[in-house]
């Protein structure tokens, strides 16, 4: 989640497609925010980009910036597919939110009234779980616990959420913030249990079709025969941008499958604004709007971090949107991230207006575009919200760089393994993840993390029992380790992981020997 892209030379800028709606300006200075957008992508080294504005019940501005995929000429439109990841969040909310209004369910019905099957880390848990609890993030599970569960294993989605109940509380039961995409994958599963359509069919149905999102797709699978797509782009410093495949979110699809364009998603957001309501055509009820749209969880930012944000007093998460109050209006928002991807959505309730931002390589500048477009409306555009995540990034980028230091500071020189390669081989097994094996190629040691289908690293010794893994196929990815424990008698008992990528909890990863 941490490479980006060298800077793009000025002849890519003569690629940027332009696609203009109508603009009502709407207090927001849209030849000023075009010249902004030009420069932040120019800045942010970022292949392609598209952008919407909505106002009202219209799109009063969109456009398409840059190019597809690296080393290719195709152009990015404002109909050009991006991965929303985890945007797919408030259609899940929403979905059950019909199924409230029609009294086929409560928020605050027993999730095991649904899923019989649910299991969570203890039983009082398991019991007491609700829809809502799945939806607000407070089951007691750290931030992204869990993920490697689905990232690029042959786990269905049931198999995932099964899998769960090994996992480890971080916090009290409905105590703390921490996001769970297994918990909205959870949720989803709700659906087909009380309508007996599966969540791909309820979403399409319900809304894909009714607002005209003729071009969304809810699965990687469906992207076969399809021209118009942006590339996932990962990079690595000094390095031209790689494109990357796209990953499939298949066994967690409630929590983030959706690929769609700013056209298609700027039509969910006039519905969100119009209360429900799209082109005189009520889809979803004004009273779960509301619900969704309320603090369910508190999850507020360090004073620190808000020494940089003077009017915001509050952030939370509701229903599938997160939630905080900005230049004295209460902002709805969610980002998504994948492998290459990350996107924006935002609208202010009370002004009526709101945006869409895609991107096709991993970066922070769909935030700051939220906050420039705010204060644009609101007439500030002193602050430039792009150089300030910039900062950020550099900042982050730097304090990696003192952490790789101290590693290699702390390790211990001139030490050997206490085994012959042979004796780390073998089958490795835990009840959270599953079976990893350990075989030697060319004379070093590879883990091939078996329920994956990506997931083979290679080890180098770092010191006594100690390897350093490189994934093969995950070049998002980092370095991480892997500790091998040797019980009394002198052979290898356990296997411990650690790969420090704050998406994914590989340090959750403990295997037992079982041959």
């Amino acid at each position: 989640m941490n490479r980006y892209y060298r800077f793009f030379t000025a002849s890519l800028l003569l690629l940027f497609s332009f696609n203009f709606y109508a603009q009502d300006k709407a207090g927001i200075d849209f030849t000023e925010l075009d010249k902004y957008l030009n420069k932040a992508l120019n800045e942010w080294q970022i292949p392609g980009m598209a952008v919407a504005i909505v106002q009202g019940d219209s799109i009063v501005f969109a456009k398409g910036y840059g190019i597809r995929e690296f080393g290719k000429e195709d152009k990015v439109d404002t109909k050009t597919l991006f991965a929303t990841a985890s945007n797919t969040k408030s259609f899940t909310s929403g979905a059950l939110s019909k199924l409230v209004d029609q009294g086929k369910i409560s928020w605050d019905d027993k999730v095991t009234d649904y899923l019989p099957w649910f299991r969570m880390y203890n039983n009082y848990v398991t019991g007491e779980m609700t829809i809502r609890d799945l939806l607000c993030h407070r089951s007691g599970l750290k931030t992204f616990s869990g993920d490697l569960l689905w990232y690029e294993t042959n786990y269905t989605s049931r198999e995932v959420i099964e899998r769960a109940q090994y996992l480890k509380p971080e916090y009290g039961f409905r105590t703390h913030f921490g996001y769970s995409n297994i918990m909205f994958s959870a949720a989803g599963e709700i659906i087909p249990a009380v309508t007996g359509l599966t969540w791909e069919d309820y979403i399409r149905n319900n809304f894909f079709e009714k607002l005209d999102m003729k071009n969304s797709l809810l699965s990687v699978s469906e992207l076969e025969g399809k021209t118009n797509i942006a590339i996932p782009h990962h990079i690595e410093a000094g390095k031209d941008p790689l494109p990357i495949k796209y990953m499939s979110w298949d066994n967690v699809a409630p929590a983030a499958a959706i690929i769609s364009n700013v056209e298609d998603m700027s039509k969910w957001l006039i519905l969100q604004m119009n209360e429900g309501i799209y082109k005189n055509d009520t889809i979803l009820d004004e009273m779960q709007i509301w619900e969704m749209q309320s603090t369910q969880t508190p999850d507020n930012s360090s004073k620190g971090w808000l020494n940089y944000f003077p009017t915001k007093h509050f952030s939370s998460y509701g229903l599938g949107w997160s939630l905080f109050d900005y230049q004295g209006v209460k902002v709805v928002n969610h980002g998504g991230g994948a492998d290459g991807m990350i996107s924006q959505t935002m609208y202010v309730p009370e002004k009526d207006f709101g945006m869409v931002v895609l991107t096709n390589n991993i970066n922070y500048l769909p935030t700051a575009l939220m906050y420039y477009i705010i204060d644009d409306y609101f007439g500030e555009t002193a602050k430039d919200w792009s150089k300030f995540y910039m900062r950020v990034y550099k900042y982050g980028k730097k304090k990696d760089k003192n952490d790789e230091e101290e590693k290699y500071k702390n390790r211990v020189l001139n030490t050997k393994p206490s085994l012959k390669l042979s004796g780390y081989t073998g089958t490795y097994g835990g009840d959270l993840y599953g079976n990893a094996e350990v075989t030697i190629e060319d004379g070093h040691l590879v883990l091939d993390f078996l329920p994956s289908q990506v997931l083979i690293g290679d080890l180098s010794h770092w010191h006594y029992n100690t390897f350093i893994i490189k994934l093969k196929n995950s070049p998002t990815l980092p370095e991480g380790t892997v500790n091998f424990v040797i019980g009394i008698d002198g052979k290898v008992e356990e296997l411990k992981v650690d790969i420090p990528n704050p998406d994914f909890h590989f340090t959750e990863l403990e295997f037992k020997k079982l041959d």
